[in-house]
């Protein structure tokens, strides 16, 4: 089974970086940053820090596991992390580069129930995870001791 790790990544503002994505002929959404485990990580937590420098040029500190989400053949897997460190413009990711894969740009949205229904937050169960837990005050994203 395919798996993919995403982090909701929280900055020092109680922000949260999440990516625009444009494509020809299909309404503009956003993600988390995130991708593919590949086999040479030598853990989910190393994949998504791999992904994160890759999509990001960031340095993050994962929290917590948030969520787990799966569908025929994917498991995906979200992270509550805390950013240090981003730089758009050195990404690095293979995904960038690529003919037709429309546009990706960073954004910071307040990580609130109405900075998440100002965007189209795919896939929709994370967005509806994150809404319940910005209203339980659960997302506190200090880093681990």
């Amino acid at each position: 089974m395919k798996e993919r790790v995403r982090a909701v990544l929280v900055t020092a503002d109680d922000t949260m970086l999440v990516i625009r994505r444009t494509k020809p002929d299909i309404p503009e959404y956003w993600v988390l940053p995130g991708g593919g485990v590949e086999p040479s990580d030598e853990s989910r937590e190393a994949a998504l820090h791999r992904e994160i420098h890759e999509e990001i040029a960031g340095k993050a500190d994962i929290v917590r596991h948030l969520h787990t989400m799966q569908t025929d053949g994917e498991r995906q897997l979200f992270y509550l992390a805390r950013i240090v460190t981003w730089s758009f413009e050195d990404r690095t990711g293979p995904e960038f580069s690529g003919e037709g894969r429309g546009e990706y740009a960073l954004e910071e949205i307040p990580l609130t129930v109405d900075g998440l229904d100002r965007i189209d937050l795919k896939p929709e169960e994370i967005a509806h995870v994150l809404r319940g837990a910005i209203g339980a005050g659960s997302l506190r994203a200090e880093p681990a001791k």
